[in-house]
């Protein structure tokens, strides 16, 4: 099996990237939603480290976002065992998808957390970053503060690059994607 991880800045167009393969995906992002919205174990888990933030279940995305923005070491209580759970459904999918040929790993966070091994072929998303914040600024929870966080936990993209076995120009239009997607598969396969 190849794995291909995704990697990029936030707002470039991963998700998007990753599902334009064709393969099936492992969307870390998707996998923390359904944490907050089904798991009832790791809400108690939650509300038992941060007391002051975590009220209700399903866990709304804006008691997160207080936590985060209220205390500087309450985004570490929320990315450690938000991070435990994702590997653990990490490996479950690699497992289910262990005859496919090919899979794409979708985890903003892959190389910070070493869930990547060194075989697996990482492929960094490049999109300018006027048109990245003209799109995260589309999005309906779209915080500033928050966006400054969530970077600051994150290896440099010049690092992210550096990486990577490829690099997709992600100029938000189907054809630049396609191209760079079909380029890396003839290459891999």
């Amino acid at each position: 099996m190849i794995k291909i991880g995704i990697l990029g800045d936030i707002g470039s167009g991963k998700s998007y990237v990753a599902r334009k393969f064709g393969y099936p995906v492992f969307n870390a992002d998707y996998e923390v939603a359904k944490l907050y919205q089904l798991d009832k174990k790791f809400f108690n888990q939650l509300k038992k480290s941060l007391p002051k933030y975590i009220f209700s279940f399903p866990i709304e995305k804006k008691e997160i976002s207080n936590a985060i923005l209220a205390e500087k070491n309450n985004l570490n209580k929320i990315v450690k065992p938000v991070h435990i759970e994702v590997r653990k459904k990490m490996h479950l999918f690699l497992k289910k998808h262990k005859k496919k040929k090919i899979v794409i790993l979708d985890v903003p966070l892959l190389l910070e957390n070493k869930l990547n091994m060194k075989k697996d072929i990482l492929v960094f998303i490049q999109s300018k970053q006027s048109d990245i914040l003209k799109r995260l600024k589309k999005r309906k929870n779209f915080n500033q503060k928050m966006l400054k966080k969530f970077k600051n936990i994150q290896y440099p993209l010049k690092y992210k690059k550096k990486k990577s076995n490829f690099i997709i120009r992600n100029d938000f239009t189907k054809k630049t994607v396609n191209d760079g997607i079909t380029n890396i598969l003839k290459e891999i396969t």
